[in-house]
């Protein structure tokens, strides 16, 4: 049977579609490789640039799972180019788990699962800090006493003689309670002028539900907003950072799977300053 003039105009859109989208993708992937080519410099703009070799990074989190789910781009993309990174990871994760009777099993797993992913995307063990302190639980309905995480973060800077944060935005990506926190603590230690001198603090930035699971599609969008740093992973990059995620095994259902196929955070990370 011929088709009729409905059947042609669907046909015709849904040849028009495949090759925007083919255009989109071929665009995203020339980006991709110019900007993995590029590294860490060519990623870091006006007042964030620096020498990535000089860069001490503390990566702050919430929880266990944060540094491959959201960060894997930024952690990636300066130790290519030879910045050493630390993990402070702030929820109480082992003393949750001691009240609700399970310390010795999901505690120790969480940790060690912790460990092992950190340390596939190039940071060792004794660089790798969780602060369980019962006031910091991992719950998205409760917020984090500022003045308590701010000195536990600013101690770690001071500890380890940091020159560069990075931590979620006021949007907290997903819009976490645990995530906005870290982000309000760091704002306070900056706005206060506590923070060390030459010490700089990047924020990821949250997106909107649409560019957050359309991952490398993404990559043209993030190339042409304005931000302060921009790291794109190369596919093989991309794959390390999904085996530092996979380390979460006891966090992995069914959406976590999802997750790592299509979320832009897994191959992209666009950042600010504070």
């Amino acid at each position: 049977m011929a088709a009729g003039p409905r059947g042609w105009g669907l046909a015709a859109l849904a040849l028009l579609l495949a090759l925007l989208l083919g255009l989109l993708l071929g665009g995203a992937r020339r980006l991709r490789r110019r900007y993995a080519a590029d590294g860490a410099r060519a990623s870091l703009r006006g007042r964030a640039a620096a020498r990535a070799d000089g860069v001490r990074l503390l990566l702050v989190t919430a929880h266990p799972d944060d540094e491959a789910m959201f960060f894997a781009p930024t952690v990636l993309g300066l130790g290519r180019a030879g910045a050493r990174a630390a993990v402070l990871c702030c929820s109480a994760v082992l003393l949750c788990l001691l009240f609700s009777g399970n310390y010795y099993n999901q505690g120790e797993i969480r940790k060690k699962e912790l460990e092992q992913s950190c340390f596939l995307l190039g940071i060792p063990a004794s660089d790798v800090t969780v602060v369980d302190h019962r006031d910091l639980p991992d719950n998205p309905a409760v917020e984090w006493d500022t003045q308590l995480l701010a000195a536990f973060v600013l101690k770690h800077i001071e500890a380890k003689n940091i020159n560069l944060v990075v931590t979620f935005d006021a949007g907290g990506v997903s819009g976490h309670a645990n995530h906005i926190s870290l982000y309000t603590a760091l704002r306070y230690l900056h706005s206060e002028r506590k923070l060390p001198e030459g010490c700089r603090v990047l924020v990821l930035e949250s997106v909107n539900l649409f560019r957050k699971y359309i991952s490398m599609l993404d990559v043209p969008i993030s190339c042409l907003l304005p931000r302060d740093a921009l790291f794109i992973l190369t596919e093989e990059e991309t794959e390390q950072a999904r085996r530092a995620m996979r380390c979460h095994r006891s966090q992995l259902l069914w959406f976590r799977h999802i997750y790592m196929l299509f979320s832009r955070y897994m191959v992209i990370n666009s950042l600010r300053l504070l």
